[in-house]
């Protein structure tokens, strides 16, 4: 049998709208999915976040033989290669194909892997482009042009406006373009009232399967799969994106930024891991998430928050990590070099805040964006951790975590690791923040308030010393000198207690 393309799925390409999937012909194609072990272990993967999209990818697959289409699926422990090119290779030379046809990858190293598996075979791969985002790359270098410096707000506000969403005629519906400053608030001391339990999937007889599976293969890796509850298929993430518009977007705008501890999941939309592999389509999700507008079902600053996290940020960060590859994997603008505390793995220290975060997230995989950049990721980058090592923590632990959005959000984001490419100061706060928006402040054996001493925040002081080693700088950024004029309200013998302090914490971050 002559074998005209081989098609190559990739884990995260799980969509029949897959470009690669036009013109398909089961008479003379054939499609190759692989579970490869290194793929798991290219970063120390939580055991949910590998269980996902082994779990999907069977599902898929299994629509796939359903309607008749020829799938070589290489399952693990089935077949002898531990890498994704191993398999592509070998396929390659068995089946002799006259194409390879593959959907452009979320991930640079892959990309680079698909230049080099023509010249190691001498089959011609083709790359179609991504019709999933709604900007392609080449649309969003168009309009980020030879700008030094990206600001996601100008690519919304021309994506609202081409793609004609949330507007009333020429200008933004009701008037404003941006709720975010409606969306900021914490709960107070009463905490979170009528949370609604968002849907919880029921691991079938291929999700079961594979769960026993990654305890097997990987026992070794972090995370629980007591609460594996993701969708994973087609059908699940149309059930999600339904019930999230239903019973938590009407509440998702004002307290989006809030936490509190017992509440992991709160109004979130828990679609990142569903719009990630491509089982939702981002248009559709945007769409349900206007006519809930448009039908009096949700409030616009709520509706708007959401939107400007699919259109706005999502479409942004995905256009800003190829723009800026390879460099943006090796940024250190504060020449950070701390390695990773082990309690970054098990959540076992004494800030509290740190401590449910983190195990929250070794329980489901999940934290929401305000966890991840004001709790985790504030840390990092106050206490100096080497960015390489944060982002490979985030690429490991999330279930939604691919590198495309991960690798940008964490090094650009999180880290200022690229020098504010598209932020226009670094995201840094001290522990009164964390209390404002949360409850992880009570019991905690340190005081958010306090700076220096035994009871002091490592937070905090962290900050205070952030702000101080980095003067200079941040006197010039009219975002940030508040934060200046804060540092200078301090006498010059607090400032070095802060120095002293902020060094000692550093020798002892094992034990914070």
């Amino acid at each position: 049998m002559t074998i005209r393309h081989l098609i190559l799925v990739l884990g995260d390409q799980l969509s029949h709208d897959n470009p690669a999937l036009a013109g398909f012909d089961p008479s003379q194609d054939r499609i190759l999915m692989v579970e490869a072990p290194s793929e798991a272990r290219q970063v120390w993967s939580h055991k949910a976040r590998i269980a996902l999209f082994l779990s999907t990818m069977r599902h898929f697959a299994a629509e796939l033989v359903a309607q008749g289409w020829p799938v070589d699926y290489l399952q693990l422990g089935l077949h002898p290669h531990a890498s994704l090119m191993e398999a592509w290779v070998a396929t390659i030379s068995r089946l002799v194909p006259e194409q390879v046809i593959v959907c452009e990858p979320g991930e640079w190293r892959l990309e680079q892997a698909l230049q080099a598996l023509t010249r190691d075979t001498g089959v011609p791969v083709v790359q179609r482009p991504d019709s999933h985002f709604i900007a392609s790359r080449e649309a969003f270098l168009r309009w980020a042009g030879d700008r030094p410096t990206l600001l996601m707000e100008h690519f919304y506000r021309s994506m609202r406006k081409q793609h004609r969403v949330l507007m009333e005629g020429d200008g933004p519906a009701g008037g404003v373009w941006n709720f975010d400053k409606d969306n900021r608030q914490g709960f107070g001391r009463a905490g979170p009232t009528r949370v609604p339990t968002p849907p919880a999937f029921a691991p079938d007889d291929i999700t079961r399967q594979v769960l026993a599976e990654v305890e097997a293969h990987f026992s070794d890796h972090p995370g629980s799969l007591a609460h594996f509850a993701w969708p994973v298929t087609r059908d699940d993430a149309l059930a999600a994106l339904g019930a999230f518009v239903r019973d938590r977007l009407p509440g998702f705008g004002s307290h989006q930024d809030a936490m509190w501890t017992g509440e992991p999941f709160l109004w979130h939309s828990l679609l990142a891991p569903a719009l990630n592999l491509k089982l939702l389509d981002p248009r559709e999700v945007i769409r349900a998430a206007e006519a809930a507008w448009q039908q009096g079902h949700a409030p616009l600053p709520a509706v708007e928050g959401f939107i400007r996290q699919i259109l706005g940020w999502r479409e942004f960060i995905r256009g800003v990590y190829w723009r800026d590859q390879p460099g943006i994997g090796e940024a250190n603008h504060f020449g950070h070099t701390r390695p990773l505390p082990a309690w970054f793995w098990t959540g076992e220290t004494r800030m509290n805040c740190q401590r449910q975060v983190i195990r929250q997230t070794l329980d489901h995989g999940y934290a929401h964006h305000i966890q991840r950049l004001m709790v985790t990721g504030n840390f990092a980058l106050l206490a100096g951790l080497s960015p390489q090592a944060v982002a490979a923590w985030f690429l490991a632990v999330y279930v939604d975590a691919v590198e495309w959005v991960e690798l940008p959000n964490v090094a650009g984001m999180a880290l200022y690791a690229n020098g504010g490419r598209f932020t226009s100061k670094p995201y840094v706060a001290s522990g009164a923040y964390i209390k404002r928006m949360s409850n992880y402040c009570a019991g905690c054996s340190y005081s958010a308030e306090v700076r220096t001493g035994p009871r002091a925040c490592p937070v905090t002081t962290f900050y205070w010393n952030f702000i101080d080693r980095h003067e200079a700088s941040l006197a010039t950024n009219p975002r940030a000198l508040l934060m200046v004029k804060n540092l200078h309200r301090l006498s010059e013998d607090e400032r070095t207690a802060i120095r002293q302090e902020a060094s000692r914490l550093a020798t002892h971050l094992e034990h914070l």
